[in-house]
Protein backbone atom coordinates (compact mmCIF):
# COMPACT_ATOMS: atom_id res chain seq x y z
CA UNK A 1 0.00 0.00 0.00
CA UNK A 2 1.26 3.43 -1.06
CA UNK A 3 2.13 5.68 1.76
CA UNK A 4 -0.23 8.42 1.35
CA UNK A 5 -3.01 5.65 0.95
CA UNK A 6 -2.02 3.83 4.33
CA UNK A 7 -2.12 7.54 6.12
CA UNK A 8 -5.69 7.56 4.83
CA UNK A 9 -6.12 4.19 6.63
CA UNK A 10 -5.11 5.13 10.00
CA UNK A 11 -7.06 8.90 9.53
CA UNK A 12 -10.24 6.55 8.36
CA UNK A 13 -9.18 4.16 11.77
CA UNK A 14 -8.92 7.28 13.93
CA UNK A 15 -12.40 9.23 13.18
CA UNK A 16 -14.00 5.87 13.29
CA UNK A 17 -14.25 6.25 16.30
CA UNK A 18 -16.56 9.18 16.35
CA UNK A 19 -19.81 8.45 17.18
CA UNK A 20 -22.11 7.66 14.00
CA UNK A 21 -24.76 10.95 14.94
CA UNK A 22 -21.70 12.86 14.96
CA UNK A 23 -20.10 11.83 11.99
CA UNK A 24 -23.89 12.05 9.78
CA UNK A 25 -24.74 15.67 11.64
CA UNK A 26 -21.52 16.36 9.97
CA UNK A 27 -22.71 15.03 6.86
CA UNK A 28 -26.09 17.14 7.42
CA UNK A 29 -24.09 20.26 7.53
CA UNK A 30 -22.20 19.08 3.78
CA UNK A 31 -25.17 18.67 2.18
CA UNK A 32 -27.03 21.62 3.15
CA UNK A 33 -23.61 23.59 2.10
CA UNK A 34 -24.10 22.06 -1.44
CA UNK A 35 -27.16 22.96 -1.64
CA UNK A 36 -26.41 26.79 -0.54
CA UNK A 37 -23.49 26.78 -3.33
CA UNK A 38 -25.80 25.31 -6.00
CA UNK A 39 -23.35 23.48 -7.87
CA UNK A 40 -23.83 20.32 -9.97
CA UNK A 41 -24.81 17.51 -6.98
CA UNK A 42 -27.65 20.21 -6.17
CA UNK A 43 -28.66 20.78 -9.68
CA UNK A 44 -28.96 16.92 -10.96
CA UNK A 45 -31.26 16.61 -7.83
CA UNK A 46 -33.25 19.09 -8.08
CA UNK A 47 -34.19 17.97 -11.54
CA UNK A 48 -34.61 13.93 -10.70
CA UNK A 49 -36.80 15.06 -8.17
CA UNK A 50 -38.63 17.40 -10.35
CA UNK A 51 -39.17 14.11 -12.64
CA UNK A 52 -39.79 11.87 -10.11
CA UNK A 53 -42.52 14.20 -7.95
CA UNK A 54 -44.15 16.40 -9.90
CA UNK A 55 -47.19 16.04 -7.61
CA UNK A 56 -45.60 18.06 -5.26
CA UNK A 57 -46.08 21.86 -4.92
CA UNK A 58 -42.60 24.37 -4.75
CA UNK A 59 -42.63 24.09 -1.03
CA UNK A 60 -42.94 20.73 -0.96
CA UNK A 61 -40.49 20.17 -3.60
CA UNK A 62 -38.15 22.42 -1.74
CA UNK A 63 -38.25 21.03 1.91
CA UNK A 64 -37.75 17.05 -0.19
CA UNK A 65 -34.37 19.04 -1.77
CA UNK A 66 -33.32 20.16 1.58
CA UNK A 67 -33.80 16.57 3.29
CA UNK A 68 -32.46 14.40 0.17
CA UNK A 69 -28.92 17.08 0.17
CA UNK A 70 -28.88 16.23 3.89
CA UNK A 71 -28.95 12.20 3.24
CA UNK A 72 -26.35 12.66 0.81
CA UNK A 73 -24.36 13.71 2.65
CA UNK A 74 -24.63 11.68 5.43
CA UNK A 75 -23.90 8.92 2.76
CA UNK A 76 -20.74 10.77 2.50
CA UNK A 77 -19.92 10.62 6.75
CA UNK A 78 -20.79 7.61 7.60
CA UNK A 79 -18.43 6.04 5.18
CA UNK A 80 -15.42 6.99 7.85
CA UNK A 81 -17.57 5.09 10.91
CA UNK A 82 -18.05 2.19 8.30
CA UNK A 83 -14.49 1.36 6.74
CA UNK A 84 -12.63 3.22 10.08
CA UNK A 85 -14.86 0.99 12.56
CA UNK A 86 -13.83 -2.11 11.17
CA UNK A 87 -16.19 -4.56 9.50
CA UNK A 88 -17.31 -6.38 12.61
CA UNK A 89 -17.80 -2.88 14.81
CA UNK A 90 -19.73 -1.61 12.00
CA UNK A 91 -22.22 -4.75 11.94
CA UNK A 92 -22.95 -3.67 15.52
CA UNK A 93 -25.00 -1.18 14.01
CA UNK A 94 -27.23 -3.51 12.12
CA UNK A 95 -30.38 -3.01 14.32
CA UNK A 96 -33.02 -5.16 12.37
CA UNK A 97 -32.99 -7.33 9.28
CA UNK A 98 -36.25 -7.41 7.38
CA UNK A 99 -37.09 -10.51 4.76
CA UNK A 100 -33.75 -12.20 5.90
CA UNK A 101 -35.61 -15.08 5.80
CA UNK A 102 -35.88 -14.57 1.92
CA UNK A 103 -32.49 -14.62 1.84
CA UNK A 104 -31.41 -17.60 3.90
CA UNK A 105 -34.20 -19.72 1.73
CA UNK A 106 -32.42 -18.51 -1.67
CA UNK A 107 -28.97 -19.83 -0.30
CA UNK A 108 -30.58 -23.10 0.88
CA UNK A 109 -32.20 -23.32 -2.72
CA UNK A 110 -28.40 -23.99 -3.99
CA UNK A 111 -29.53 -22.35 -7.81
CA UNK A 112 -27.54 -19.03 -7.20
CA UNK A 113 -28.75 -15.89 -5.91
CA UNK A 114 -28.10 -12.15 -7.48
CA UNK A 115 -28.39 -9.22 -4.60
CA UNK A 116 -29.71 -6.26 -6.99
CA UNK A 117 -28.78 -3.31 -4.10
CA UNK A 118 -29.81 0.48 -5.22
CA UNK A 119 -27.86 3.37 -4.96
CA UNK A 120 -29.83 3.19 -1.64
CA UNK A 121 -28.82 3.90 1.81
CA UNK A 122 -25.61 2.34 3.25
CA UNK A 123 -24.58 -0.24 0.44
CA UNK A 124 -21.11 -0.82 2.01
CA UNK A 125 -22.63 -2.05 5.01
CA UNK A 126 -25.06 -4.22 3.07
CA UNK A 127 -21.80 -5.69 1.54
CA UNK A 128 -20.20 -6.72 5.21
CA UNK A 129 -23.83 -8.18 6.29
CA UNK A 130 -23.91 -10.19 3.02
CA UNK A 131 -20.34 -11.15 3.42
CA UNK A 132 -20.42 -12.36 6.49
CA UNK A 133 -23.08 -14.94 5.49
CA UNK A 134 -21.67 -15.98 2.56
CA UNK A 135 -19.02 -15.79 -0.16
CA UNK A 136 -19.87 -13.12 -2.54
CA UNK A 137 -18.56 -11.62 -5.74
CA UNK A 138 -19.64 -7.90 -6.68
CA UNK A 139 -19.54 -6.43 -10.53
CA UNK A 140 -17.41 -3.12 -10.35
CA UNK A 141 -16.01 -0.70 -12.49
CA UNK A 142 -12.61 0.25 -11.08
CA UNK A 143 -12.07 3.70 -9.37
CA UNK A 144 -10.14 5.98 -11.22
CA UNK A 145 -7.10 6.27 -8.71
CA UNK A 146 -5.77 2.60 -9.11
CA UNK A 147 -4.27 2.67 -5.03
CA UNK A 148 -8.30 3.64 -3.66
CA UNK A 149 -8.29 -0.41 -4.45
CA UNK A 150 -5.65 -1.21 -2.02
CA UNK A 151 -7.37 1.29 0.76
CA UNK A 152 -10.92 -0.95 -0.21
CA UNK A 153 -9.25 -4.47 0.48
CA UNK A 154 -7.53 -3.03 3.47
CA UNK A 155 -10.48 -1.57 5.48
CA UNK A 156 -13.04 -4.58 4.11
CA UNK A 157 -10.77 -7.24 5.48
CA UNK A 158 -11.90 -10.45 6.26
CA UNK A 159 -15.42 -9.33 4.71
CA UNK A 160 -14.46 -8.06 1.33
CA UNK A 161 -15.96 -9.78 -1.60
CA UNK A 162 -14.51 -10.67 -4.63
CA UNK A 163 -14.55 -7.76 -7.00
CA UNK A 164 -15.02 -8.91 -10.65
CA UNK A 165 -14.56 -6.07 -13.43
CA UNK A 166 -17.60 -4.98 -15.37
CA UNK A 167 -16.42 -6.18 -18.65
CA UNK A 168 -16.85 -9.77 -20.53
CA UNK A 169 -14.40 -11.80 -18.72
CA UNK A 170 -15.98 -10.68 -15.45
CA UNK A 171 -19.52 -11.45 -16.49
CA UNK A 172 -18.40 -14.69 -17.39
CA UNK A 173 -17.11 -15.24 -14.01
CA UNK A 174 -20.74 -14.66 -12.74
CA UNK A 175 -22.28 -16.89 -14.63
CA UNK A 176 -20.21 -19.71 -13.52
CA UNK A 177 -20.28 -18.34 -9.60
CA UNK A 178 -24.45 -18.78 -10.38
CA UNK A 179 -24.48 -21.93 -12.27
CA UNK A 180 -22.14 -23.37 -8.88
CA UNK A 181 -24.92 -22.16 -6.56
CA UNK A 182 -23.26 -18.87 -5.95
CA UNK A 183 -24.04 -15.41 -4.56
CA UNK A 184 -23.16 -12.41 -6.32
CA UNK A 185 -24.00 -8.36 -6.29
CA UNK A 186 -24.93 -5.92 -9.10
CA UNK A 187 -26.10 -1.98 -8.95
CA UNK A 188 -29.71 -2.32 -11.10
CA UNK A 189 -29.82 1.21 -11.38
CA UNK A 190 -25.98 1.61 -12.73
CA UNK A 191 -26.40 3.11 -16.17
CA UNK A 192 -25.38 0.70 -18.86
CA UNK A 193 -22.79 1.47 -21.68
CA UNK A 194 -23.93 2.10 -25.12
CA UNK A 195 -25.70 -1.00 -26.38
CA UNK A 196 -25.93 -2.82 -23.20
CA UNK A 197 -29.02 -1.39 -22.18
CA UNK A 198 -32.75 -0.85 -22.59
CA UNK A 199 -35.28 2.01 -21.90
CA UNK A 200 -37.61 1.42 -19.51
CA UNK A 201 -40.05 3.18 -17.09
CA UNK A 202 -38.33 4.43 -13.66
CA UNK A 203 -40.87 6.53 -11.31
CA UNK A 204 -42.55 7.62 -14.86
CA UNK A 205 -39.87 8.46 -16.70
CA UNK A 206 -37.92 6.08 -19.37
CA UNK A 207 -34.07 5.64 -18.68
CA UNK A 208 -31.79 3.48 -19.70
CA UNK A 209 -31.35 0.49 -18.11
CA UNK A 210 -28.82 -2.80 -17.66
CA UNK A 211 -30.12 -5.80 -19.25
CA UNK A 212 -27.28 -7.78 -18.04
CA UNK A 213 -28.99 -8.68 -14.47
CA UNK A 214 -32.21 -10.00 -16.41
CA UNK A 215 -30.02 -11.95 -18.42
CA UNK A 216 -28.01 -13.76 -15.76
CA UNK A 217 -31.17 -14.48 -13.88
CA UNK A 218 -33.23 -15.68 -17.21
CA UNK A 219 -30.15 -17.85 -18.02
CA UNK A 220 -28.88 -19.12 -14.92
CA UNK A 221 -32.54 -19.46 -12.86
CA UNK A 222 -30.66 -17.87 -9.93
CA UNK A 223 -33.32 -16.27 -7.62
CA UNK A 224 -32.99 -12.61 -7.32
CA UNK A 225 -33.42 -10.60 -4.05
CA UNK A 226 -33.75 -6.40 -3.81
CA UNK A 227 -31.74 -5.05 -0.87
CA UNK A 228 -30.45 -2.12 0.56
CA UNK A 229 -29.59 -0.91 4.00
CA UNK A 230 -31.59 1.70 5.71
CA UNK A 231 -30.27 4.45 7.46
CA UNK A 232 -32.09 5.44 10.73
CA UNK A 233 -32.90 8.62 12.19
CA UNK A 234 -30.43 10.39 14.87
CA UNK A 235 -27.71 7.91 14.48
CA UNK A 236 -29.37 5.16 15.67
CA UNK A 237 -28.10 2.28 13.58
CA UNK A 238 -29.10 0.52 10.22
CA UNK A 239 -31.97 -1.51 9.26
CA UNK A 240 -31.30 -4.19 6.27
CA UNK A 241 -34.46 -4.71 3.63
CA UNK A 242 -34.88 -7.93 1.72
CA UNK A 243 -37.56 -7.76 -0.95
CA UNK A 244 -38.53 -10.33 -3.31
CA UNK A 245 -38.00 -10.23 -7.34
CA UNK A 246 -40.92 -8.67 -9.03
CA UNK A 247 -42.23 -10.80 -11.93
CA UNK A 248 -41.30 -10.85 -15.42
CA UNK A 249 -37.68 -9.79 -14.01
CA UNK A 250 -36.11 -12.85 -16.17
CA UNK A 251 -39.03 -12.78 -19.11
CA UNK A 252 -37.33 -12.93 -22.52
CA UNK A 253 -38.69 -9.43 -23.81
CA UNK A 254 -35.51 -7.41 -22.53
CA UNK A 255 -38.01 -4.29 -22.29
CA UNK A 256 -40.82 -5.84 -20.02
CA UNK A 257 -37.58 -7.16 -17.68
CA UNK A 258 -35.83 -4.18 -17.51
CA UNK A 259 -39.54 -2.23 -16.63
CA UNK A 260 -39.52 -5.20 -13.94
CA UNK A 261 -36.41 -4.64 -12.92
CA UNK A 262 -36.59 -0.61 -11.93
CA UNK A 263 -39.86 -1.47 -10.01
CA UNK A 264 -38.12 -3.37 -8.27
CA UNK A 265 -35.65 -0.47 -7.58
CA UNK A 266 -38.80 1.57 -6.75
CA UNK A 267 -40.42 -0.62 -4.19
CA UNK A 268 -36.76 -0.49 -2.56
CA UNK A 269 -36.34 3.56 -3.02
CA UNK A 270 -40.03 3.91 -1.51
CA UNK A 271 -39.33 2.53 1.86
CA UNK A 272 -36.50 5.23 2.03
CA UNK A 273 -37.34 7.82 -0.45
CA UNK A 274 -34.73 10.54 0.42
CA UNK A 275 -32.06 7.93 0.96
CA UNK A 276 -31.75 7.54 -2.93
CA UNK A 277 -28.89 8.94 -4.58
CA UNK A 278 -30.76 11.19 -6.09
CA UNK A 279 -27.43 13.35 -7.73
CA UNK A 280 -26.88 10.33 -10.26
CA UNK A 281 -27.53 11.40 -13.48
CA UNK A 282 -30.23 8.70 -14.18
CA UNK A 283 -32.15 9.99 -17.16
CA UNK A 284 -29.17 10.93 -19.24
CA UNK A 285 -28.70 8.88 -22.27
CA UNK A 286 -26.35 9.46 -25.57
CA UNK A 287 -29.16 9.44 -28.13
CA UNK A 288 -31.72 11.64 -26.21
CA UNK A 289 -31.74 15.09 -25.07
CA UNK A 290 -31.05 14.97 -21.49
CA UNK A 291 -32.82 17.02 -18.90
CA UNK A 292 -29.32 17.89 -16.66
Amino acid sequence: MRPDIYLVYLLLRLLGLLPLRWLQAIGVGFGQLALRRGGRMARYTDVNLNIVRPDLDDKARAALLREVMGEAGKSITEIVKIWGAGAERALGLVREVRGEALFDAALASGKGVIIAAPHLGCWELLNYWLCRKTPMAILYRPPRIAAVEALLRKVRGALAPEQVRAEGAGVRALYKRLAAGGTVGILPDQKPRAGEGEFAPFFGREAMTMVLLPRLAARTGSTVLFAFAERLPRGEGYRIHFLPMPDELADADLPRACAALNRGVESCVNIAFAQYQWHYKRYSADNRPSPY
